[in-house]
């Protein structure tokens, strides 16, 4: 089992910057694929990025490509998701979860351990 908790939600204008964190506790996190996802009110929830567990691959949605940089720190068992120029469309809950089969998309991987999700809200 793995523990994780967000942070770093909160409201900012179109354009601006937030960085989520992602602390894991439990299980070894440098064993693990990671990945970020985001789901807006009434909307199904979607994968935002993904990172290799070495942190040395990583894959992005196509909507955030160019704008959001997935890292992660395995001496802090921690999970990073910088986001720039950040649109009204990015306004969601965003959740990370460890890839417990593979890693990257769900298509190419099983998440599980979610944590509880920290909102972002992007004003226009």
């Amino acid at each position: 089992q793995v523990h994780l908790v967000e942070s770093g939600g909160g409201l900012v204008q179109a354009g601006g910057s937030l960085r989520l964190s992602c602390a894991a506790s439990g299980r070894t996190f440098s064993s693990y694929g990671m990945g970020w996802f985001r789901q807006a009110p009434g909307k199904v929830r979607e994968f935002v990025a993904a990172i290799s567990w070495s942190g040395g691959s990583t894959d992005y949605a196509d909507s955030v490509k160019g704008r959001f940089t997935i890292s992660r720190d395995n001496a802090k068992n921690t999970v990073y998701l910088q986001m720039n120029s950040l649109k009204p469309e990015d306004t969601a809950a965003y959740s990370c979860a460890v890839a417990t089969v593979g890693w990257g998309r769900p298509e190419k991987a099983r998440y599980a351990w979610w944590g509880q999700g920290t909102q972002v809200t992007v004003s226009s």
